[in-house]
């Protein structure tokens, strides 16, 4: 059985010591949470970090995309998870619109994450273009995950959910691509469906962390979604995802129980009600007998 994982204390991971974590080769866990009591559980088996993705809009809100989820829906996410997470970093999901018009619109939307729903930083998909929008985040002192590879935001331009980087040449561009968010000043990247020797000449290359979703084990650390791997979400799974629990099981079977339960007149029995004193019982009844005495006699007259 594995051991569960003790927090040495309550207090919130920071950057340095985030950064610290790489340096030791100790190995970064990330989860995807979209609600307080998400962000608890997460908390409890010590997650480093707790993205709240807009991944929320298919697992939750149930879009077939990602590309619907709005700001106002992430906000109210992210105020939800922050409440319940109290020592690992909360990362916002910066959705699909909110950041590609301008640096403005970027950094408007960014502020909006830390100071209505108290992120601790913000990711977005992306580079080339999206570099301005990271130095002007950064500028501002909100802190920034970058996001390449697979960016399910613009999957269509990428020819749908597809691994990337699979010749040399587009290799050669994540390379790149990824030097490029760090020189803008991410602090964290994460590799999506990478080819798991070139996400680990990247992690290689970068002072940064690397958080790998399908980029094999050479990434400083891992992320999956809250859903998939809970066995919660019943839609295409991608071939990186494990399975750790069969939530959305137990979830069934105890619906089914309650459901027979009810019907049979099972439930509630003695147990799950509330008495009231004989006396109080006496009184109410016969308070109840009187009015209906009275309104009798009202009818008859």
């Amino acid at each position: 059985m594995t051991p569960r994982y003790a927090a040495p204390d309550r207090t919130k991971l920071t950057l340095p010591e985030l950064a610290e974590l790489k340096r030791l080769g100790r190995k970064i866990v990330m989860v995807t949470a979209y609600d307080a009591p998400g962000g608890r559980l997460a908390d409890e088996a010590g997650v480093d970090v707790v993205l709240v993705g807009d991944s929320a809009a298919m697992t939750v809100l149930g879009h077939e995309s990602t590309v619907p989820a709005t700001m106002d829906e992430m906000v109210v996410l992210t105020r939800a998870v922050t409440r319940g997470a109290t020592r690992p970093l909360v990362v916002a999901d910066m959705p699909f619109g909110s950041f590609q018009v301008s640096d403005e619109q970027a950094l408007a939307n960014a502020v909006r994450f830390v100071k209505e729903a108290h992120a601790d930083a913000v990711k977005l998909e992306g580079a080339g273009p999206m570099l301005p929008r990271v130095r002007a985040i950064v500028g501002a002192g909100i802190p920034v995950v970058g996001h390449i590879g697979l960016t399910p935001q613009s999957a269509t331009s990428l020819g749908g959910f597809k691994a990337q980087g699979r010749t040399a040449a587009k290799a050669v561009q994540l390379y790149a691509d990824a030097l490029a968010l760090e020189a803008a000043g991410c602090f964290a990247l994460v590799l999506e469906a990478v080819p798991a020797p070139v996400a680990e000449r990247i992690s290689r290359a970068l002072a940064i962390p690397t958080i790998g979703i399908g980029a094999g084990a050479g990434c400083d650390g891992q992320v999956l979604v809250w859903h998939d791997l809970l066995g919660l979400y019943d839609g295409h799974a991608p071939r990186f995802v494990k399975r750790y629990a069969d939530v959305a099981g137990e979830i069934r079977r105890g619906l089914e129980t309650y459901a027979a339960e009810v019907r049979s007149g099972a439930f509630p029995d003695e147990r799950h009600t509330y008495a009231m004193p004989p006396e109080e019982l006496e009184a109410f009844e016969a308070v109840l007998s009187d009015e209906a005495v009275a309104a009798r006699e009202e009818r008859e007259r």
